[in-house]
Protein backbone atom coordinates (compact mmCIF):
# COMPACT_ATOMS: atom_id res chain seq x y z
CA UNK A 1 0.00 0.00 0.00
CA UNK A 2 1.49 3.41 -1.27
CA UNK A 3 1.86 6.16 1.51
CA UNK A 4 0.38 9.63 0.62
CA UNK A 5 2.41 12.49 -0.39
CA UNK A 6 4.01 14.82 1.93
CA UNK A 7 1.80 17.44 3.24
CA UNK A 8 2.10 21.18 2.77
CA UNK A 9 4.42 22.58 5.12
CA UNK A 10 2.07 25.54 6.88
CA UNK A 11 2.04 29.24 5.84
CA UNK A 12 5.20 31.09 7.26
CA UNK A 13 2.79 33.31 8.68
CA UNK A 14 4.75 34.98 11.88
CA UNK A 15 7.41 32.52 11.93
CA UNK A 16 6.27 32.41 15.60
CA UNK A 17 6.55 28.23 15.32
CA UNK A 18 9.34 26.33 13.64
CA UNK A 19 8.05 23.44 10.44
CA UNK A 20 8.47 20.27 12.71
CA UNK A 21 8.27 17.15 10.60
CA UNK A 22 5.18 15.96 11.93
CA UNK A 23 3.80 19.05 10.06
CA UNK A 24 5.04 17.63 6.78
CA UNK A 25 4.96 13.62 7.09
CA UNK A 26 2.64 11.29 9.00
CA UNK A 27 6.31 10.41 11.54
CA UNK A 28 6.17 9.42 15.06
CA UNK A 29 8.37 9.85 18.33
CA UNK A 30 10.86 12.36 18.82
CA UNK A 31 11.22 12.63 14.68
CA UNK A 32 8.04 14.48 14.63
CA UNK A 33 8.39 17.69 17.19
CA UNK A 34 12.01 18.21 15.59
CA UNK A 35 12.17 20.99 12.74
CA UNK A 36 13.15 20.54 9.52
CA UNK A 37 17.07 21.60 8.70
CA UNK A 38 18.67 22.58 5.22
CA UNK A 39 21.05 19.86 5.52
CA UNK A 40 18.29 16.81 6.14
CA UNK A 41 16.76 18.51 2.89
CA UNK A 42 20.56 18.34 1.25
CA UNK A 43 20.29 14.86 2.54
CA UNK A 44 17.59 13.44 1.06
CA UNK A 45 17.92 15.26 -2.33
CA UNK A 46 21.16 13.58 -3.07
CA UNK A 47 19.71 9.98 -1.73
CA UNK A 48 16.87 10.42 -4.76
CA UNK A 49 19.27 11.53 -7.35
CA UNK A 50 21.83 8.88 -6.27
CA UNK A 51 19.25 5.52 -6.56
CA UNK A 52 16.88 7.25 -8.94
CA UNK A 53 18.94 9.57 -11.37
CA UNK A 54 16.91 12.82 -10.31
CA UNK A 55 15.67 14.20 -7.58
CA UNK A 56 11.59 14.12 -7.49
CA UNK A 57 9.32 16.86 -8.18
CA UNK A 58 6.69 17.60 -5.16
CA UNK A 59 8.36 14.63 -4.05
CA UNK A 60 9.59 14.39 0.15
CA UNK A 61 13.31 15.94 -0.29
CA UNK A 62 10.84 19.03 -2.40
CA UNK A 63 8.63 19.37 0.72
CA UNK A 64 11.71 19.73 3.22
CA UNK A 65 13.01 21.65 1.14
CA UNK A 66 10.13 24.00 1.76
CA UNK A 67 9.92 23.77 5.07
CA UNK A 68 13.73 24.25 5.97
CA UNK A 69 13.70 27.16 4.00
CA UNK A 70 10.90 28.56 5.97
CA UNK A 71 12.60 27.67 9.07
CA UNK A 72 15.86 29.35 7.97
CA UNK A 73 13.88 32.08 7.09
CA UNK A 74 12.41 32.34 10.77
CA UNK A 75 15.94 31.94 12.44
CA UNK A 76 14.64 28.60 13.79
CA UNK A 77 17.66 26.73 12.47
CA UNK A 78 20.83 27.14 10.83
CA UNK A 79 21.62 27.00 6.88
CA UNK A 80 24.05 24.37 7.75
CA UNK A 81 22.38 22.59 10.34
CA UNK A 82 21.18 18.89 10.86
CA UNK A 83 18.22 17.24 12.45
CA UNK A 84 19.74 15.38 15.67
CA UNK A 85 17.66 12.23 14.81
CA UNK A 86 18.78 12.83 10.63
CA UNK A 87 22.83 12.99 12.11
CA UNK A 88 22.22 9.98 13.99
CA UNK A 89 19.75 7.58 11.84
CA UNK A 90 20.45 9.26 8.64
CA UNK A 91 17.42 8.88 5.06
CA UNK A 92 17.17 6.09 2.77
CA UNK A 93 15.79 6.05 -0.60
CA UNK A 94 15.14 2.25 -1.64
CA UNK A 95 13.93 0.81 -4.82
CA UNK A 96 12.32 -2.28 -5.59
CA UNK A 97 11.24 -4.03 -8.52
CA UNK A 98 7.93 -6.09 -8.16
CA UNK A 99 5.73 -8.04 -10.45
CA UNK A 100 4.12 -5.49 -12.74
CA UNK A 101 5.33 -2.35 -10.40
CA UNK A 102 8.77 -0.82 -9.45
CA UNK A 103 7.79 0.52 -5.74
CA UNK A 104 10.37 3.45 -4.07
CA UNK A 105 10.33 4.28 -0.40
CA UNK A 106 11.92 7.03 1.42
CA UNK A 107 13.01 7.07 4.88
CA UNK A 108 13.74 9.79 7.04
CA UNK A 109 15.37 8.64 10.49
CA UNK A 110 13.65 5.12 10.32
CA UNK A 111 10.71 6.35 9.33
CA UNK A 112 8.89 5.80 5.69
CA UNK A 113 7.56 8.74 4.78
CA UNK A 114 6.59 8.23 1.10
CA UNK A 115 6.48 5.07 -1.04
CA UNK A 116 4.97 5.51 -4.56
CA UNK A 117 4.57 2.59 -7.06
CA UNK A 118 4.96 3.31 -10.84
CA UNK A 119 5.35 0.38 -13.88
CA UNK A 120 8.47 -1.21 -13.79
CA UNK A 121 11.05 0.65 -15.58
CA UNK A 122 11.97 0.24 -19.32
CA UNK A 123 15.62 -0.95 -19.90
CA UNK A 124 17.02 1.01 -22.80
CA UNK A 125 18.29 -1.71 -25.13
CA UNK A 126 18.69 0.79 -27.76
CA UNK A 127 19.10 4.94 -28.45
CA UNK A 128 15.76 6.45 -28.52
CA UNK A 129 16.33 7.66 -31.83
CA UNK A 130 17.25 4.12 -32.93
CA UNK A 131 13.46 2.96 -32.82
CA UNK A 132 11.82 1.13 -35.79
CA UNK A 133 9.07 3.68 -37.96
CA UNK A 134 6.18 1.32 -37.06
CA UNK A 135 7.09 1.51 -33.14
CA UNK A 136 4.17 2.25 -31.15
CA UNK A 137 3.50 5.98 -30.79
CA UNK A 138 2.23 8.28 -27.50
CA UNK A 139 -1.07 8.65 -29.27
CA UNK A 140 -1.83 4.37 -29.66
CA UNK A 141 -0.87 4.13 -26.32
CA UNK A 142 -3.24 6.65 -25.31
CA UNK A 143 -5.99 5.25 -27.40
CA UNK A 144 -5.30 1.66 -26.33
CA UNK A 145 -6.25 3.27 -22.51
CA UNK A 146 -9.84 3.77 -24.09
CA UNK A 147 -10.21 0.60 -26.13
CA UNK A 148 -9.07 -1.38 -23.08
CA UNK A 149 -12.04 -3.48 -21.37
CA UNK A 150 -9.84 -2.29 -17.94
CA UNK A 151 -11.81 -0.79 -15.61
CA UNK A 152 -9.70 2.17 -16.20
CA UNK A 153 -11.04 2.88 -19.26
CA UNK A 154 -14.34 3.21 -17.45
CA UNK A 155 -12.74 5.47 -14.81
CA UNK A 156 -13.66 9.26 -14.36
CA UNK A 157 -10.87 11.42 -15.10
CA UNK A 158 -9.62 13.15 -12.44
CA UNK A 159 -7.03 15.48 -11.62
CA UNK A 160 -3.77 12.38 -11.99
CA UNK A 161 -5.48 11.68 -15.36
CA UNK A 162 -5.32 15.00 -16.74
CA UNK A 163 -1.83 15.45 -15.53
CA UNK A 164 -0.77 12.56 -17.04
CA UNK A 165 -2.13 12.94 -20.03
CA UNK A 166 -0.75 16.54 -20.69
CA UNK A 167 2.61 15.34 -19.85
CA UNK A 168 2.05 12.81 -22.82
CA UNK A 169 0.53 15.31 -25.10
CA UNK A 170 3.58 17.57 -24.57
CA UNK A 171 6.28 14.52 -25.03
CA UNK A 172 4.41 13.62 -28.51
CA UNK A 173 4.25 17.12 -29.63
CA UNK A 174 7.22 18.79 -28.35
CA UNK A 175 5.91 21.51 -27.27
CA UNK A 176 5.42 22.94 -23.32
CA UNK A 177 2.14 24.35 -23.82
CA UNK A 178 -1.28 22.62 -23.86
CA UNK A 179 -2.72 22.29 -27.27
CA UNK A 180 -5.90 24.25 -27.68
CA UNK A 181 -8.98 21.91 -28.07
CA UNK A 182 -6.57 18.83 -27.95
CA UNK A 183 -6.70 15.99 -25.73
CA UNK A 184 -4.99 17.32 -22.56
CA UNK A 185 -7.43 20.70 -22.55
CA UNK A 186 -10.11 17.86 -22.92
CA UNK A 187 -8.64 15.99 -20.19
CA UNK A 188 -8.33 18.93 -17.57
CA UNK A 189 -12.12 20.18 -18.70
CA UNK A 190 -13.45 16.66 -17.71
CA UNK A 191 -11.48 16.71 -14.27
CA UNK A 192 -12.60 20.03 -13.40
CA UNK A 193 -16.37 18.62 -14.44
CA UNK A 194 -16.05 15.67 -12.45
CA UNK A 195 -14.37 17.55 -9.59
CA UNK A 196 -18.33 19.42 -9.09
CA UNK A 197 -19.60 18.40 -5.86
CA UNK A 198 -22.81 18.41 -8.06
CA UNK A 199 -21.71 16.18 -10.42
CA UNK A 200 -23.54 13.25 -10.69
CA UNK A 201 -21.82 9.95 -11.24
CA UNK A 202 -23.45 9.12 -14.25
CA UNK A 203 -22.71 12.43 -15.69
CA UNK A 204 -19.15 11.86 -14.90
CA UNK A 205 -16.42 11.79 -18.10
CA UNK A 206 -14.59 8.76 -18.18
CA UNK A 207 -10.97 8.23 -19.65
CA UNK A 208 -12.44 6.58 -22.91
CA UNK A 209 -14.77 9.75 -23.46
CA UNK A 210 -11.52 11.44 -23.55
CA UNK A 211 -8.94 9.38 -25.14
CA UNK A 212 -10.78 8.20 -27.70
CA UNK A 213 -9.37 9.01 -30.98
CA UNK A 214 -6.58 10.82 -29.34
CA UNK A 215 -4.13 10.51 -31.89
CA UNK A 216 -6.58 12.90 -34.43
CA UNK A 217 -6.39 15.53 -31.38
CA UNK A 218 -2.39 15.40 -31.68
CA UNK A 219 -0.96 17.62 -33.91
CA UNK A 220 2.64 15.84 -34.07
CA UNK A 221 2.80 12.38 -32.42
CA UNK A 222 6.08 10.20 -31.35
CA UNK A 223 7.61 6.81 -30.52
CA UNK A 224 6.74 6.01 -26.93
CA UNK A 225 10.68 5.96 -25.48
CA UNK A 226 11.59 4.97 -21.16
CA UNK A 227 12.19 8.71 -21.08
CA UNK A 228 8.53 9.78 -22.30
CA UNK A 229 7.08 6.52 -19.55
CA UNK A 230 9.26 7.88 -17.28
CA UNK A 231 7.99 11.48 -17.64
CA UNK A 232 4.59 10.58 -17.76
CA UNK A 233 4.43 8.49 -14.18
CA UNK A 234 5.96 11.10 -12.75
CA UNK A 235 3.16 13.30 -13.56
CA UNK A 236 0.44 10.79 -12.55
CA UNK A 237 1.83 9.93 -9.42
CA UNK A 238 2.66 13.70 -8.11
CA UNK A 239 -1.31 14.07 -8.28
CA UNK A 240 -2.50 11.03 -6.25
CA UNK A 241 -2.96 10.32 -2.67
CA UNK A 242 -1.76 7.41 -3.10
CA UNK A 243 1.53 7.99 -4.85
CA UNK A 244 0.48 4.88 -7.13
CA UNK A 245 -0.32 4.66 -11.05
CA UNK A 246 -3.63 3.38 -12.14
CA UNK A 247 -3.49 -0.26 -13.50
CA UNK A 248 -4.59 -0.01 -17.02
CA UNK A 249 -4.17 3.70 -17.04
CA UNK A 250 -2.02 6.49 -18.51
CA UNK A 251 1.21 5.43 -17.32
CA UNK A 252 0.42 1.66 -18.09
CA UNK A 253 -0.22 2.51 -21.31
CA UNK A 254 2.78 4.76 -22.15
CA UNK A 255 5.37 2.50 -20.30
CA UNK A 256 3.45 -1.01 -21.77
CA UNK A 257 4.00 1.12 -25.68
CA UNK A 258 7.87 1.88 -24.35
CA UNK A 259 8.48 -1.35 -23.23
CA UNK A 260 7.35 -2.48 -26.46
CA UNK A 261 9.43 -0.28 -28.49
CA UNK A 262 12.57 -1.87 -26.68
CA UNK A 263 11.79 -5.09 -27.47
CA UNK A 264 10.78 -4.78 -30.88
CA UNK A 265 13.60 -5.58 -33.18
CA UNK A 266 15.90 -3.16 -35.07
CA UNK A 267 15.03 -3.40 -38.77
CA UNK A 268 18.51 -4.02 -41.09
CA UNK A 269 18.48 -1.60 -44.06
Amino acid sequence: MSQGQPRRPPPDGSGARPVMYGDVFDVSGELAGQPVAPRDAAKLQSAEEAVLGEAQKGGPAAAMQSAAAINARAGHVGRAQVTGAIADEGVAVAETELPGRRVVTESVAGQVVARLATPPRVVATQPSGALDKDAVTIGRALESVAAATAAAAGKPVDQSDAAAIQAAEMLATGRTVTVPGGVAAAAQAAADHNAAPAARDEDRIKLRDVLTGARGKLPADKAATREDAERVASAEVRNRPDMATTPGGVADAVTAAARLNQERPTRSF
